[in-house]
């Protein structure tokens, strides 16, 4: 799979700054997915901020 993202996307809520993969969405999903989590685009600010990235707590959420 070709990611088409050429730039960072300023959409990006991640908050962890010290990541590399910040804002390169097809960089961040397959690192995630990797680790059997989610990026931070799937939860909200207050979910996010806990950097918790699990499947587990993401489902728990809902």
């Amino acid at each position: 799979m070709d990611c088409k993202m050429e730039k960072d996307n300023p959409h990006c809520n991640c908050t962890y700054e010290s990541c590399g993969r910040k804002g390169k969405c097809c960089e961040c999903l397959h690192y995630h997915r990797q680790n059997d989590e989610l990026p931070a685009c799937f939860f909200n600010k207050s979910q996010e901020q806990t950097y918790n990235r699990s499947i587990d707590y993401f489902i728990s959420q809902r």
